[in-house]
């Protein structure tokens, strides 16, 4: 039986990006071009650049194209133990070759790709970032973290020394260093206790 055109774009399009990947993860993504994808591939270049405009938005897509885990949230009773589980989750999956330092290249490239910075906020960045505000939230309505913290700051507190661990200084996220970070995190977000009777007011 012969495939129809659709299916035979399909398997095109997954074997560009598997070669995305597989040639990313042997000779890094510096040394990676749209001209040694093609020839990996066996499928000539301008298939290529009628689907993806550039080599970041090329790897953009093969990376969302793993099968990999979710990084959803858990909504146990325990919101310190949920956050902590996700962050690692996610921990063990950036030391997981290839992705880690193919992400780290991607992040790089959408500093000066305007289309790869939107594209990545768009189908990565913001629908993580929902997610841990999500969650959060629920811990907000049950009373769990303080009524008055902003989640939107808590979302870039959560994430900022994560993304500086991993993308600045590019040391290892250990367990340790997750769960001593939102430990210290929690101190600050949790409810604080109501004032206990009233102040004595003090006459001069």
């Amino acid at each position: 039986m012969t495939s129809t055109p659709r299916r035979r774009g399909a398997d095109r399009t997954e074997a560009i990006m598997r070669t995305t990947v597989e040639l990313g993860q042997e000779i890094g993504y510096p040394k990676l071009s749209i001209e040694a994808i093609a020839a990996r591939a066996g499928v000539g270049k301008h298939t290529i650049y009628r689907r993806w405009s550039s080599k970041g938005a090329l790897l953009l897509d093969s990376l969302l194209s793993l099968d990999e885990p979710e990084l959803d949230f858990s909504y146990t009773d325990d919101v310190l133990a949920d956050l902590r589980e996700q962050a690692h989750a996610a921990v063990e999956l950036l030391a997981r070759p290839p992705v880690g330092p193919l992400v780290q290249a991607l992040i790089a490239e959408a500093q000066h790709d305007p289309q790869v910075a939107a594209e990545l906020k768009e189908r990565f960045i913001n629908p993580m970032a929902g997610k841990l505000v999500k969650r959060l939230r629920t811990a907000q309505e049950q009373g769990h973290l303080s009524p008055d913290f902003d989640l939107d700051l808590a979302m870039s507190i959560c994430s900022g020394p994560l993304y500086f661990q991993f993308l600045i200084i590019q040391e290892p996220i250990t367990r340790e260093y997750v769960n001593d970070f939102f430990g210290a995190l929690f101190t600050g977000m949790s409810p604080r206790p109501a004032a206990r009777g009233k102040a004595v007011r003090q006459d001069r």
